[in-house]
């Protein structure tokens, strides 16, 4: 395989989304056209798989390293251990809430619009971000008054 061929390969395989490849809309296709909304319940669904199944293997990984350590400090380690995986955990329970509410946007018919103005979020933005609930416009303004009012 040539450098140019494996690089081409290696971008295709960089630009799959949890083994979706990027959509590209038929000419003339309507947004969020049903073949739209498959592709996004298969990329949302395939995500919260995965961090369904980093929560099962944490929990099984935190019940086979706990034991009762008598050195002080590899108890302390083990703890800060446990500590940081708990808390990347508890983000990927928020975000498995966010997927949840995008599959419900997209049971409710409101997925891929946004909910300050109503437009069209954008297949691409989508992709990149798929719980995306704000246009570029929208989120980029709602960023602009939370650090003009410190948080």
């Amino acid at each position: 395989m040539t450098a140019t061929a494996a690089a081409t390969r290696k971008e295709k395989e960089s630009m799959l989304i949890y083994g979706f490849a990027p959509y590209q809309p038929k000419a003339g296709e309507e947004y969020m056209s049903p073949e739209q909304i498959a592709h996004f319940r298969g990329i949302l669904l395939a995500w919260k798989n995965d961090l369904m199944e980093e929560v099962d293997r944490t929990v099984h990984h935190m019940q086979d390293e706990s034991a009762n350590l008598p050195d002080p400090n590899d108890r302390a380690t083990q703890e800060e251990e446990f500590s940081l995986e708990l808390r990347a955990r508890d983000r990927e329970r928020k975000l498995i809430r966010k997927i949840d509410e995008a599959l419900k946007d997209i049971d409710g018919g409101d997925y891929g619009y946004c909910q300050a103005c109503g437009i069209e979020i954008g297949i691409r933005r989508l992709e990149a971000r798929p719980t995306a609930t704000q246009c570029i416009d929208c989120k980029t303004l709602a960023e602009i008054k939370e650090k003009q009012l410190g948080g």
